[in-house]
């Protein structure tokens, strides 16, 4: 998988390769991430995946390898470093505050404040407002700001998340999962605002297992088996169907299925 001709790439690894005592979780792998694309890391439990993004995030570090972030190889040393270069990572648990307001949630760790010194204040008539007009520019619907934000079904969560960092200014989002425990109609709404993101010019790194989700928003597909590279794609290099049949086994799946044959007969 190579940079897009005239696209800018915000982050890329090279070789990254990461252990955990004599386990290997990624062995070699290399990606793009460019401004204004969507890149889909997909595979199944055990395929690597949260460890990339772990690295990506600032969790982790990586064994070897080179991670690049606008061109300058970069280690992170914490999650707040990475924050500070741009990279906003949304977790699969979102790591709200359930009994919290959506408004205080929204601004919580960037919180606008007011009076002199060390005497400050929580501003809550603006922080209120930058909840939400960045919500109203991504059109995001929350009826009652007030309402807790454990009250909102999954998709509204992950919907108030993706406004978050790109109000905030994030230059790459990263989304872990963030339709896996979602129904059709939630999971269309959250894919929408990723391409929203997208369009803003984020690069947005989107984290499946499902190719359904991830083909329809997604510009290039890295596929992960093992903590290997199990295929690099830009989506002109791949169509629905073979990152499905590539996802469900491939050549390992047909085996099976004539061994099965076999059985039967």
């Amino acid at each position: 998988m190579t940079a897009t001709s005239g696209a800018t790439t915000l982050i890329e690894t090279v070789g990254v390769t990461k252990s955990y005592g004599g386990v290997v979780a990624l062995e070699d792998v290399s990606m793009v991430v460019n401004a204004g694309e969507v890149t889909c890391v997909l595979g199944d439990n055990g395929a690597g995946k949260s460890t990339l993004i772990k690295i990506l995030a600032g969790v982790h570090q990586h064994d070897a390898g080179e991670l690049r972030v606008e061109g300058e190889p970069t280690r992170f040393v914490s999650p707040r470093v990475a924050l500070d270069r741009g990279i906003a990572t949304v977790y699969q648990d979102l790591a709200v505050v359930p009994l919290m307001s959506v408004w205080r949630n929204f601004v919580l760790g960037s919180e606008p404040t007011f009076g002199i010194g060390p005497l400050r204040f929580l501003d809550r008539d603006r922080s209120r407002e930058i909840a939400r007009k960045a919500l109203s520019d991504m059109g995001i619907e929350i009826r009652d700001l007030e309402q807790p934000v454990g009250t909102l079904s999954g998709g509204q969560r992950q919907c108030v998340a993706i406004a978050r960092a790109v109000h905030y200014g994030a230059k790459v989002l990263i989304l872990d999962e963030p339709t896996a425990a979602l129904g059709v109609k939630q999971a269309g709404v959250v894919l929408r605002y990723v391409v929203q993101a997208r369009d803003r010019g984020l690069g947005v790194v989107l984290i499946t297992h499902n190719p359904h989700h991830a083909y329809p928003v997604g510009d290039r597909f890295l596929l992960l088996k093992r903590g290997a590279v199990l295929g690099s794609y830009e989506k002109s290099e791949i169509d629905l169907p073979e990152l499905t049949r590539q996802m469900a086994g491939g050549a390992e799946l047909a085996a099976l299925q004539h061994e099965l044959e076999r059985v039967v007969e």
